[in-house]
C-alpha cells in the first residue's frame, strides 16, 4: 500500500490544470484516484474479482457514475433527503464510461469488475462528465487488473467557430457542437454528441482536437502508472478450450452457415434457420459430449457464425436480408393515426416500428432534471419504450434500463435542435413506443418523432430524420460499410453509429468503434454514406409531412404567452391571488405566472379558444395604462345619487357623473341602469392631483338639435 500520494499533472493552456492523484483515498480498492480541476474532483475506484464465477461465459463488467449533494452544498429534495436510485443524467454518464471501457479489456478476461465513480467536490463552471472517463481509466492504470491500453475521454465543443476541449458550463451553452470523444493513444473508441446541423468535415475537425487532447492525457495516465510502480497485469483464468471440438463444429457447419447468410430471409426464418443449424451441429457431435463441451460448441457455433457472415458481406456485397450496401429498407409512414393525442405519428422501416405520440402541457408540467451542480426545468422531454413484446419475447415489464435511457437521450438531442425557443408556451412530451424491432429504434424514434411533432402543430422548421450505420472491416483491407443495420448486423460489426440531422446538417451522433486502426478517409466514406440513407430518409418524411400544421388540432389545448412589465405582476395576481383565481375561474383557463428578468412572463392554458381571448383581454385591461380620449366597455359596481362607479378596465375604476350619463338633465338614475349593467364610456379626463378617472356616457350619443326655447330640445308646453 501506497504511503504518500502520487501526482501526475495535465496542463490544459490558459491557467487550467487537471491533477490526478493516488494514495490518499480509498486504498484497499485495486485502484483508486482522485481527479481534480478547479474545485471539481472525481473519486474513481476499480475493483476486480480474482476468478470469474462457476459457469460464466461472459465478461460482467458494472459502470456507475454517482453525484453526492454535499459537493455542491446540497441537501437531496428527496422525501428521504438521501441521494436514490441514480438519475438519468447519471446513467448516461455511466454509459459514456461503459462504452469507451468496455473494449479495453482481453477477450477471454470473464472476472466481476466493478467500476465506481463519485462527484465529492463539485464546481459550477467545471463539467465532471468530461472528467468521468478520464478518473476510471487512471484507476484502471494504477491497478494490476489486464487492460490492453489505457484510454480518456473529452469534451470538444464549438463556441462562435472556435473549438475548445473541456469547455466550462457557461462555455457550453453557448456552443453549437458539443460531442464527447473516447479513445485510446491510436484509436478512436466512442463518440456522443449533438450540433446545430453541423457538416460531415466540422465533425471530423472535432475528433482530431479531441484525438490530440485524449493523447496529453493518455501521457499522464502513463506517468502516473510508472510512479506507483506497476510492472505487470496480474494473471487471471483463462476459459477452457477444445481445438478438436471446434474444428468439428467448422466443418459441419461452415458452408451450411454461409448458405443462411445468402438466404435473404427475414429475420425470424433467419434466427430459426441458425437455431435449428446450431442444435443439429451440437448433435453431429454425439450424445456423449459433456456439458462443457457442449457450452464450448454452442460458442465455437456463434464464433464461426460470426466469421462466416462478416465474409459473406464483405466478398458478396450483399446483406443479410438480400439489400445493396447503401439500401435502405422499405419506410411506411403515416400521421395523425390516432384519434385523441395532440400529435401522433407510426414510421415503420423494415421490421423496426415506432409509434410515437406529442403531448402538450403548461409551463407546470416542465420536468425538473437535478444534478449537484444545479437544477433546471425543460418544456421538452421525450420518453423512449421497448416492450418484449418488440422482438417477440417474454420478459418481466419493468422500468425503463440503461440502454432506453440512452436511446432515448439520443432521439432528445437530435429533436432539440429544430425545437422552438424559450418563449414557445407549451411543455411538450414525446412517447415513442417501440412495436416492432430490428435494427435501429432510436432512429425509428427520432423519425417518429419528428413527424409526430409537426402532425402536432409544433413550429419545427425542418424534418430531423437519423440512420443507423455499420461497418466490417478485414485483415486483408476490403471492407463494407453498411446502411440501415439489422439487429444481427448491429452485433457482427466493427463499427456501428447512428447519424441523425436535417437535410442541411448533423444534429446528433452515437458511435461505438470495436477495431484498431480505423482512418479518417474510412470514417468520411462511412458519414457520406450516412448522410445519403439519411437524405432517402427524409425525403420520404416530407413526402408523408412537409411542414408542421399552422395550428395545433381542435381537441389539443390552446396556449398563448403574454410578457407583461414587471411592476404588473402583483396587480394580475391580486392580493392572496384573488385576481388570477378569479380570471381562472371566469374564463376555464390555468394561468401560469414567471418572473423573466425584468418582465413578467404569463402563460394562458385553455382547450378552448373563446377562454383564452376573454383571459388575454382581461388581463391586458389590468397592466393597460387608460389614454384619455379612449373608449372603454365598462360594467356598473355601484350607483350613487351624484352618478355611477363603473369599472372599464380591470381593477380600473371611474366616476360616471350623473351630468355625464345623458344629453338630458336626469334627477337620479332609477330606470335608466343598474348594478351589473354593461355601458359605453370614453374617458374624459384623469385629475392630476389624485389621478381619479371621469368617464362620460354622452360623449358617445349623439348630441341633440337644441331649438332657441332652450336646450336639450323644445320647452314643454305649460298647462
Amino acid at each position: 500500500m501506497l504511503t504518500q500520494p502520487i501526482q501526475s499533472k495535465i496542463d490544459l493552456g490558459n491557467g487550467q490544470v487537471i491533477s490526478i492523484e493516488t494514495g490518499r483515498l480509498a486504498r484497499q480498492a485495486d485502484g483508486a484516484v482522485t481527479v481534480s480541476q478547479g474545485n471539481c474532483m472525481l473519486l474513481a475506484t476499480v475493483c476486480a474479482n480474482k476468478e470469474p464465477k462457476e459457469g460464466q461465459d461472459f465478461f460482467p463488467l458494472s459502470v456507475d457514475y454517482m453525484e453526492k449533494f454535499a459537493s455542491a452544498g446540497r441537501i437531496p429534495g428527496s422525501f428521504f433527503k438521501r441521494e436514490g436510485r441514480l438519475t438519468d443524467s447519471e446513467v448516461l454518464i455511466s454509459r459514456l464510461v461503459d462504452r469507451a471501457l468496455r473494449p479495453l479489456f482481453p477477450e477471454d478476461y470473464l472476472c466481476d469488475v466493478q467500476v465506481v465513480i463519485t462527484l465529492i467536490s463539485s464546481d459550477p463552471e467545471v463539467m465532471p462528465d468530461s472528467l468521468a472517463c478520464l478518473a476510471a481509466s487512471a484507476a484502471l492504470a494504477v491497478s494490476d487488473i489486464p487492460i490492453k491500453e489505457i484510454i480518456s475521454e473529452v469534451r470538444v465543443a464549438r463556441v462562435e467557430g472556435s473549438y475548445i476541449v473541456n469547455p466550462s458550463r457557461t462555455q457550453l451553452a453557448n456552443a453549437d457542437m458539443d460531442f464527447m470523444i473516447g479513445a485510446t493513444s491510436r484509436n478512436l473508441m466512442m463518440v456522443e454528441g449533438e450540433s446545430k446541423e453541423c457538416t460531415e468535415e466540422d465533425f471530423i475537425k472535432a475528433l482530431e482536437i479531441g484525438h490530440d487532447a485524449i493523447r496529453t492525457q493518455i501521457r499522464a495516465q502513463e506517468e502516473l502508472r510508472e510512479k506507483v510502480g506497476i510492472k505487470a497485469m496480474r494473471d487471471y483464468p483463462r476459459p477452457a478450450q477444445n481445438e478438436s471440438i471446434k474444428q468439428k463444429v467448422n466443418d459441419f457447419a461452415g458452408a451450411r452457415v454461409a448458405e443462411i447468410a445468402r438466404s435473404a430471409s427475414s429475420k425470424n426464418a433467419r434466427t430459426e434457420a441458425f437455431d435449428k443449424l446450431k442444435k443439429g451441429t451440437i448433435e453431429s457431435l454425439g450424445a456423449e459430449l459433456s456439458d462443457i463441451d457442449k457450452k464450448l460448441a454452442k460458442k465455437y457455433f456463434e464464433d464461426l457464425k460470426w466469421e462466416v457472415v462478416r465474409d459473406v458481406i464483405v466478398d458478396d456485397r450483399i446483406r443479410l436480408d438480400g439489400r445493396r450496401l447503401d439500401q435502405v429498407r422499405p419506410l411506411n409512414m403515416e400521421v395523425d393515426c390516432l384519434p385523441s393525442p395532440h400529435g401522433v405519428a407510426l414510421f415503420t422501416r423494415g421490421e423496426t416500428q415506432s409509434l410515437t405520440t406529442v403531448t402538450f402541457g403548461t409551463p407546470l408540467d416542465e420536468l425538473l432534471v437535478e444534478s449537484a451542480a444545479k437544477s433546471e426545468y425543460s418544456k421538452f422531454i421525450l420518453h423512449y419504450n421497448f416492450p418484449p413484446y418488440s422482438t417477440g419475447e417474454v420478459k418481466f415489464l419493468r422500468g425503463p434500463g440503461r440502454r432506453e435511457v440512452g436511446h432515448g437521450n439520443l432521439a432528445m438531442r437530435s429533436l432539440k435542435q429544430m425545437m422552438p425557443g424559450s418563449d414557445y408556451a407549451y411543455t411538450v412530451r414525446v412517447v415513442s413506443d417501440i412495436l416492432e424491432s430490428n435494427g435501429s429504434s432510436s432512429m425509428a424514434t427520432v423519425c417518429a418523432g419528428s413527424l409526430a411533432l409537426m402532425d402536432a402543430g409544433v413550429p419545427i422548421p425542418k424534418h430531423v430524420g437519423g440512420v443507423a450505420m455499420g461497418l466490417i472491416t478485414r485483415a486483408d483491407g476490403k471492407y463494407a460499410i453498411l446502411t440501415d443495420i439489422l439487429g444481427d448486423e448491429d452485433h457482427l460489426g466493427d463499427m456501428d453509429f447512428k447519424v441523425t440531422g436535417t437535410r442541411e446538417g448533423i444534429c446528433g451522433i452515437q458511435m461505438d468503434i470495436k477495431i484498431d486502426g480505423l482512418s479518417m478517409d474510412t470514417m468520411r466514406a462511412a458519414l457520406a454514406q450516412a448522410r445519403d440513407g439519411r437524405l432517402h430518409i427524409l425525403d420520404a418524411m416530407y413526402e408523408c409531412m412537409p411542414a408542421a400544421r399552422v395550428e395545433v388540432k381542435a381537441h389539443a389545448p390552446r396556449m398563448i404567452k403574454l410578457f407583461i412589465d414587471k411592476e404588473f405582476i402583483g396587480a394580475v395576481i391580486g392580493p392572496q391571488g384573488k385576481i388570477i383565481q378569479e380570471i381562472q375561474r371566469e374564463t376555464a383557463t390555468t394561468i401560469n405566472i414567471e418572473e423573466v428578468g425584468n418582465q413578467g412572463e404569463v402563460s394562458i392554458f385553455s382547450p378552448a379558444k373563446e377562454g383564452i381571448d376573454k383571459a388575454v383581454a382581461w388581463i391586458k385591461g389590468i397592466v393597460s395604462m387608460p389614454e384619455e380620449g379612449e373608449e372603454y366597455d365598462a360594467k356598473v359596481k355601484s350607483i350613487m345619487p351624484y352618478g355611477a362607479f363603473v369599472e372599464f378596465l380591470p381593477g380600473k375604476q371611474g366616476l360616471l357623473h350623473i351630468s355625464e350619463v345623458s344629453w338630458k338633465r336626469l334627477e337620479s338614475l332609477d330606470g335608466i341602469m343598474k348594478e351589473g349593467d354593461m355601458v359605453r364610456v370614453k374617458l374624459i379626463g384623469v385629475d392630476p392631483k389624485t389621478g381619479k378617472f371621469k368617464l362620460s356616457r354622452k360623449a358617445l350619443l349623439p348630441k341633440p338639435d337644441f331649438n332657441n326655447e332652450g336646450r336639450g330640445g323644445p320647452r314643454p308646453e305649460r298647462n
